[in-house]
């Protein structure tokens, strides 16, 4: 009899039966070679941005993305006017924008006002197409893998921690070397993940994505967000296990365990299962199912409490705060009047705090201690304070505060696809373009996320195992960390 184990799984084509959504998983699995292509073509395009511009000089500060010109500049005529005696301006003649200012700048733009801000989109709209369609350091550890050495996955490795610590080292280091204005600190923060991804995949697995199931910094975060998506692969059990032929087994880049594949937030969305025994296929859903029966453990309510809405949103706010602006000048006052004047060196490498003289961007170590305390004090008070009250909200309702907490993840989601199109919206300011539209568009977008992880909070807490009055009280106060959430967006967009 044939080994079914040592085949690879093809996908049958189907047409009759199945609706546009299943023909479309159908399609994805049958035609790898076609997905491989555009994998192959992103990476070529990530490799470029992050590695060229970091040995190219920074932008000058008048270089524009979308002019061609520099713009005009007055210089003054030694000479007089042979009216007034008065010195004469003249304008020169504008300039050209050198190409490798506009590269630069163009790998800002690609990278952090679209890039990144509408990675975070599709996870909402398609669940993790990105991570099995289209992202580079997928393509790049899956690659390693299937030429590697195939080694056994470590116990460290599988440390359900990594999530949540890897996103926040990743955050914290981003903002102490400004990886949002300079492409030396993207190089080190994307190229150094995605040096990581490789040789995590030729070291560990066989043509697997060992680093994007255990390691990827964002994974844990894209995880808690494509639970919203309003489209999956779903497993039909019944098919499954009626089904009579025996096939090989399907080849799960993330390691997942198809046949009992309940959900979106581990899924690669890639395709290569769709039709396995007639039983895996693309459909829609609705976006509220899998927070409404979902059980998750505990480092992922911790991730999305106090890395989505502690981290995530210090690191938004230390830039326009105020109050980050009165602790380093009472900090700075405190430390000359002590004669302690080393924290105000401005001495350390670009590589730990952002150093860049020619663009006058030093960070001294009181900077750096500054932003490490801010967004540590957010993480503790906001974070803190929402897993205070969401635990009290689960206490009142009689609900597991895990499964409580994850009501939160679409005002979470949103929320970082406002922070990061932060970035979106300077540079298209930088550029000229009108914005006008901008305040409004967050308004209703902060308006939806508020809406929605409300009405998701008051639902799970009216599905607890106790009394009317019980559970009113505990959709109550989760309604409290909701209101807190929003408070901190107001503050960043209209107070601060």
């Amino acid at each position: 009899m044939e080994n079914t184990h040592s085949l690879k799984f093809v996908p049958p084509i189907r047409h009759h039966g199945r609706n546009r959504l299943a023909r479309l998983g159908d399609w994805m699995g049958h035609n790898r070679r076609i997905l491989l292509a555009i994998q192959w073509v992103i990476v070529i395009f990530y490799v470029v941005l992050v590695a060229l511009p970091a040995s190219l000089p920074l932008p000058q500060p008048e270089s524009r993305l979308f002019s061609g010109e520099v713009g005009t500049a007055a210089s003054i005529d030694p000479s007089q006017s042979p009216t007034s005696g008065a010195p004469v301006l003249q304008e020169k003649a504008p300039t050209l924008v050198p190409w490798h200012d506009k590269l630069v700048l163009f790998a800002q733009f690609a990278f952090w006002g679209i890039w990144w801000p509408f990675v975070i989109a599709s996870m909402l709209l398609m669940g993790r197409v990105w991570c099995g369609v289209l992202c580079p350091e997928g393509a790049l550890t899956e690659f390693a893998s299937r030429h590697g050495r195939g080694g056994r996955i470590p116990r460290w490795v599988r440390w359900s921690g990594w999530p949540v610590a890897a996103f926040a080292m990743t955050t914290v280091y981003g903002q102490l070397v400004s990886v949002y204005e300079y492409p030396k600190a993207v190089l080190v923060i994307l190229g150094g993940s995605t040096v990581a991804a490789v040789a995590v995949g030729y070291l560990y697995g066989r043509g697997k994505r060992v680093w994007c199931r255990y390691l990827c910094p964002v994974s844990g975060v894209f995880a808690l967000l494509a639970r919203l998506a309003p489209v999956h692969f779903r497993v039909d059990r019944e098919r499954w296990n009626a089904h009579p032929a025996r096939t090989a087994a399907v080849d799960c880049a993330p390691l997942l365990d198809v046949k009992h594949l309940q959900g979106a937030s581990q899924c690669h969305a890639c395709g290569r299962c769709s039709g396995h025994h007639d039983a895996v296929a693309l459909e829609a859903r609705s976006p509220n199912a899998e927070i409404l029966a979902a059980k998750p453990a505990t480092p992922e309510a911790l991730l999305l409490i106090f890395g989505t809405l502690g981290v995530a949103i210090g690191a938004f706010q230390w830039t326009v705060s105020p109050w980050f602006v009165q602790l380093k000048q009472a900090a700075a006052a405190w430390l000359i009047e002590r004669d302690m004047l080393w924290p105000l060196d401005d001495s350390a490498p670009w590589w730990l705090l952002t150093h860049y003289p020619e663009a006058g961007d030093v960070f001294t170590w009181l900077d750096g201690t500054a932003i490490l305390a801010y967004i540590g004090a957010v993480t503790l008070a906001l974070g803190g304070g929402i897993w205070l009250l969401v635990v009290l909200a689960a206490w009142l309702a009689r609900r597991d505060w895990r499964s409580l907490a994850l009501g939160l993840t679409p005002l979470a989601g949103i929320g970082l696809f406002l922070g990061l199109s932060m970035m979106t919206v300077t540079h298209l300011r930088a550029e000229g373009v009108p914005l006008g539209w901008v305040g409004m568009t967050r308004d209703m977008l902060l308006l939806a996320g508020v809406a929605w992880s409300a009405w998701l909070g008051v639902r799970l807490a009216a599905a607890g195992k106790t009394g009317a009055t019980r559970r009113a009280l505990g959709a109550a106060v989760y309604l409290a960390a909701v209101a807190a959430i929003a408070a901190t967006w107001i503050l960043i967009f209209h107070v601060w």
